[in-house]
């Protein structure tokens, strides 16, 4: 059995700031060497560790040139959402987004989070689970999402999951789980999306943990002028054969990425941390954005499920129309 793993494509139709290339076209050629790479190394089946758009409400017109070029990969691909599939990161909303759109359609088959598909080809069975994102998904039940039990009818097992897994601690302020907190799995292969730098093929325990990073280059690192965008190839049989892929469609990072804009956006994160830790002395001071509300929700405490889940689907409602009032793309 082939696979074929890639995540965090942020299909948009604007340029980040930092981009120096026209990030749409780039977008659709790596998309058509996927395509390419999938018919080439013959895989059966791709799976996708979430986050397709980089909004829940991409323009139209953007989706169906993205669905054509996906439709001709010509292989069931299984996927999860991330938190930018749906409208203020929460789950309930995905039937009215874009990746809804694709799954309805059966472009895309998306994993819920009770469901286990098993998957059969040239002898080989494999069980396959996913979880999506959602707002406690590193937070103090992390293992109801990164944590699964292999059926003792299986060859393989494999978990997709879209949260903030790590080889080593993060900043403070962010919720993530480490590599070492879920080594107790009996998945074989965890995928996982959501950190964008990724931390390649990680083996533990004879357990794979696997990101390849986002295909594109967007965040405001220095760093992300030296990484290659990648996609992970699997091949089981007697034993678990992966590798990662470099896409050659990517070009050099000092020809896509804008440096001074990357040094600027890097200062400009600074001072606002600065400024941020320095009015919080004084008085109580959230940072208004979505991102920022949903992680204060997620990682307080003193609040109960019920109040995070029912300010979350609230949050979702008002993201949602504000974005019908807008224009898209």
């Amino acid at each position: 059995m082939k696979l074929l793993f890639f995540t965090d494509t942020h299909i948009k139709g604007t340029n980040p700031k930092n981009r120096k290339d026209n990030y749409y076209e780039t977008l659709k050629r790596k998309f058509r060497e996927i395509g390419d790479i999938a018919k080439d190394l013959e895989v059966d089946y791709i799976l996708h560790g979430g986050d397709w758009f980089d909004r829940p409400d991409i323009s139209p017109s953007i989706v169906r040139e993205f669905a054509i070029i996906i439709k001709n990969f010509g292989k069931e691909i299984y996927t999860v959402a991330g938190n930018h599939d749906m409208y203020g990161q929460n789950p309930n909303t995905l039937n009215r987004t874009m990746l809804g759109i694709f799954e309805g359609t059966g472009i895309v088959k998306l994993l819920k989070d009770d469901e286990e598909i098993i998957l059969k080809k040239d002898g080989i069975s494999l069980q396959l689970t996913g979880k999506s994102y959602n707002y406690d998904i590193d937070g103090q039940k992390f293992a109801e999402y990164y944590i699964v039990k292999k059926n003792s009818s299986v060859d393989y097992a494999i978990n997709i999951v879209h949260g903030m897994l790590l080889k080593k601690p993060f900043y403070e302020g962010i919720q993530y789980t480490l590599i070492d907190d879920i080594k107790d799995t009996e998945a074989d292969i965890t995928f996982a999306g959501h950190y964008h730098s990724g931390f390649g093929i990680v083996e533990m325990n004879g357990k794979y943990f696997v990101n390849p990073g986002s295909i594109v280059r967007i965040s405001n690192s220095i760093a992300e002028i030296e990484r290659k965008p990648k996609v992970v190839y699997v091949e089981l049989k007697e034993r678990v054969e992966i590798r990662e892929i470099e896409l050659k469609s990517a070009l050099p990072g000092e020809e896509v990425l804008d440096r001074e804009e990357l040094e600027r956006a890097k200062d400009r994160s600074v001072r606002l941390h600065q400024f941020y830790q320095g009015i919080s002395k004084s008085m109580e001071y959230k940072k208004i954005d979505i991102a920022g509300i949903v992680e204060n929700i997620a990682s307080n405490q003193d609040l109960s499920r019920e109040v995070k889940e029912e300010a979350l689907r609230r949050i979702a409602i008002a993201q949602e129309s504000f974005a019908m009032g807008q224009d898209t793309e």
